[in-house]
């Protein structure tokens, strides 16, 4: 019997040291949930089963349970026998206050953010089901995205894009020194289904992230494994297929958690066939966009003229292939030092390049090759986090990268033998240092410094090749010839170095002032050897540029239900090596270097009210914006050695180059509401205006989209949620497009023959649904209709017509 007893109290006695936590509601269990004690000296997580032991933690502790999804739960330990060791979590149907990571490279509540902030966390992701990353970015409120080609996205922030959108990855910058003007498709090497949330900072954000922050930053965090008392091994599987492009994506995760160290490891591949545009032409325009003829040349494949699309509606040239690696290793050094090493590798197939295979010369289609190879880009970075605690340092992040990125271009026009490869590799080096001293124990005053260097090498090389051919296969090649390469082919770097200081304090209950510079200096080189093509007045050039900018935040709120902010912030960026050293073609004007170019500045003012209803469960925003650009960099007519033509590529053409005009303006508004009616029924939407001319020329700027927006009603209870959102776009006149630059596109609007000119871009709106189903903790359905009535439509500026009326079914399988 007594021994009996002394094993029924060892026995409870053990049980009574885990917990068990789980969704109120449900009882779905709850996965990394945070459970630390008051001084969070000591921290475990629940596992995939919602358990946690707490023996490490003593009886006399008030113990706080965490979850960023949830709102948090603090109970005695020694009382929690009297709920019977199982906490139930209420989850939060609006985060109106969550944390955000990316304004201050910290973790900073966001009543304390003045900027603009548009943020989607994993569960928004996957509810959109989105097929690239541009593809979630156009799902924000603010954002609109240009395809040139579906092998890519080009988002639009405030009026800007391309260099002036500084993208960032697990706190590492993408641009690199060839980033253009213009469109860039680089958003989608890093796959949607393997970030773990996205946040995006409207406007100019250069203290904290230094140049190319001109219009705003979109920082990709990717899914980070986390260690565990417990060995466990976890594993997720998500499967997709859409019928408007026979998508199939395949993804699947392995997380390994040791209390020493943990591992997560993705691999996602993508293959999009070719992408059907919508049917119902509303806009009044029957053969608006219709392909009926495309070329069906590979790169062993020849064929002397075009084939008949037998489906004009099905774009030909526009599928590919994707795949995207992640591995993480998660190593807490230390109580005080965590490291991580973050490995990416992302590869694509050839990506046609849609616009041109549609182009025509003479009344027959110009190219019968032109594509991109493989976009491939590298990532390795470690990264120490730090928490020393001292007067100086209380805790702070450094983060080492390397990056090689990858590019071609290949193209051949049709009854020609002669293929151009133009290949591009960059090496960047990197390395960021973010450090924080709160001055109060409540951090109502915080103190941050950082520095941030970085170096690109770029290398460029082209050839041409005659095509050997026989029976129709590419077989070989007969001889070789001089391609002017896109930038220098004596090589080329840009180094950048900078520092920056930033304060944020609460100056009451009611006010919080945010002020910051940075200091940045930037230094090109770049050395042409071939003059077949062009001879520049100086083949080897170094330049120099720096600029401090600064920032100032103060955030006002009157009332509990009640936020006022107010923005004065300036931004700076330098030329880099595609500003300055490109050469390119296209519709007969051909890019020159110039040399003489200098930096853009942007001056910004801005202020926004946010208004709460329903004890902060319901909120709308109003955000208006104005920023001065100076000395911006355009796109225009040029002179090089005093003639305005070039015979490039054995035809006479333009010659452009980009140069410095004076000065511009862009201003604009977000209007946004977002929460919930009531514990089922939610509702978001947002309509953005913008609008951007030249104080010198007069002229319109470039990248100006329409007047857009969205409305989403949705309905969630327990396990099922379904949500019906409208997406509108308004007309864009001809008289509103920068007819110079050529960024916009005005050739791929519909073509007035009477006037011999074209419309501008129609006005349109879509319907899409969106629903899913948690079969069990370890099962969820995705199910969602975009474009329900198949409306036909093309995004401003964009050459490809988007997607016609999609069926998307996904499965997620929690192992």
């Amino acid at each position: 019997m007594r021994f009996l007893v002394v094993i029924f109290f060892i026995t409870f006695s053990i049980q009574s040291q885990q917990v068990k936590v789980l969704e109120l509601g449900v009882d779905f269990p709850i996965e990394n949930v945070t459970i630390y004690n008051e001084t969070k000296e000591t921290i475990v997580y629940t596992d995939k089963y919602g358990i946690a032991d707490l023996s490490v933690f003593k009886e006399s502790d008030i113990i706080s349970f965490y979850h960023i999804g949830f709102f948090e739960y603090e109970i005695l330990k020694r009382e929690l026998g009297e709920i019977e060791f199982v906490v139930h979590l209420v989850k939060k149907s609006e985060q109106l206050d969550e944390i955000v990571l990316s304004a201050s490279k910290g973790n900073e509540k966001r009543s304390r953010i003045a900027e603009q902030i548009a943020v989607a966390s994993e569960i928004d992701i996957k509810k959109l089901a989105p097929q690239t990353s541009a593809d979630l970015l156009a799902n924000l409120p603010g954002i609109k995205v240009q395809k040139t080609q579906f092998g890519g996205g080009s988002p639009v922030l405030r009026g800007m894009e391309a260099n002036r959108v500084l993208l960032v990855v697990d706190g590492v910058r993408m641009n690199n020194a060839i980033y253009r003007m213009g469109h860039l498709q680089n958003s989608i090497t890093v796959s949607p289904n393997i970030i773990d949330r996205t946040e995006v900072i409207f406007g100019p954000s250069s203290v904290v992230y230094g140049s190319d922050a001109l219009g705003g930053v979109i920082h990709y965090f990717t899914k980070t494994p986390k260690t565990s008392l417990n060995n466990e091994v976890k594993g997720e599987i998500f499967s997709r297929y859409s019928s408007v492009n026979n998508e199939i994506t395949t993804q699947a995760n392995v997380e390994l958690q040791f209390k020493k160290w943990a591992s997560f490891t993705s691999v996602s591949y993508s293959d999009f066939g070719d992408l059907r545009m919508g049917k119902s032409r509303n806009h009044g325009f029957k053969e608006w966009g219709k392909v009926y003829e495309y070329s069906n040349n590979t790169d062993t494949y020849y064929n002397t003229n075009p084939v008949q699309n037998e489906n004009p509606t099905l774009q030909k040239n526009t599928g590919f292939k994707q795949t995207d690696i992640l591995q993480k290793f998660a190593i807490p050094f230390s109580k005080n030092t965590d490291f991580t090493l973050n490995l990416q590798y992302s590869t694509s197939s050839n990506i046609p390049r849609f616009d041109n295979l549609t182009q025509y010369s003479d009344g027959s289609l110009k190219f019968a090759e032109w594509y991109y190879g493989p976009q491939q880009r590298l990532l390795v970075s470690p990264q120490l986090k730090i928490n020393p605690s001292k007067k100086w340092l209380d805790y702070g992040t450094i983060t080492l990268a390397y990056q090689n990125i990858k590019e071609s271009r290949v193209q051949r026009k049709f009854t020609s033998l002669d293929r151009s490869y133009r290949d591009e590799q960059v090496d960047v080096f990197s390395l960021n240092g973010d450090f924080f001293v709160p001055l109060t124990n409540d951090n109502s005053r915080i103190f941050s410094y950082g520095i941030e260097a970085t170096h690109n090498n770029v290398n460029s090389e082209a050839i041409g090749k005659v095509l050997d051919i026989y029976n129709n296969t590419v077989v070989g090649f007969t001889d070789e010839f001089t391609v002017q390469s896109r930038y220098p082919d004596g090589g080329s770097t840009y180094t950048s170095a900078a520092a920056y200081v930033n304060y944020r304090q609460d100056i009451s209950e009611k006010s919080t002032l945010n002020t910051g510079v940075r200091f940045i200096n930037t230094h090109l080189t770049a050395k042409w050897i071939d003059d077949t093509f062009i001879t520049l007045p100086n083949m080897g050039i170094s330049l120099s540029n720096s600029s401090l900018t600064a920032t100032i935040g103060y955030i006002f709120k009157p009332t509990l239900d009640w936020q006022i902010n107010g923005i004065v912030s300036s931004g700076f960026r330098s030329p880099n090596i595609d500003d300055i050293g490109k050469i390119r073609e296209k519709n007969g004007d051909v890019t020159v270097p110039n040399i003489y170019l200098k930096p853009e500045y942007a001056y910004n003012f801005e202020t926004s009210a946010i208004k709460y209803f329903n004890h902060k469960k319901f909120h709308i925003g109003l955000d208006v914006y104005y920023t001065l650009l100076h000395n911006y960099i355009t796109r225009d007519y040029y002179e090089m050695d005093g003639s305005s033509t070039i015979i490039y590529d054995g035809e006479e053409a333009n010659t452009m180059a980009n140069v410095n005009k004076g000065n511009a303006y862009i201003y604009g508004s977000t209007f946004s509401f977002k929460g919930n009616f009531n514990p089922m029924w939610y509702t978001k939407g947002s309509i953005t205006y913008t609008k951007g001319m030249a104080y010198d020329t007069k002229n319109r700027l470039s990248s100006i989209p329409p007047l857009f927006g969205m409305l989403e009603l949705g309905f969630e209870k327990k396990r099922f949620q379904v949500g019906v959102n409208w997406v509108f776009n308004g007309e864009k006149t001809l008289e509103t497009y920068n007819l110079v630059e050529g960024i916009d596109n005005l050739e791929e609007t519909p073509y007035n023959p009477l006037l011999d000119t074209y419309y501008g871009t129609p006005s349109w709106n879509i319907f899409n649904l969106n629903a899913n189903y948690k079969v069990n903790n370890n099962v969820s359905l995705f199910v969602n209709i975009d474009n329900i009535f198949d409306i036909h439509y093309k995004e401003f500026a964009s050459a490809i017509s988007a997607p016609g009326r999609n069926f998307s079914a996904s499965l997620l399988l929690n192992i």
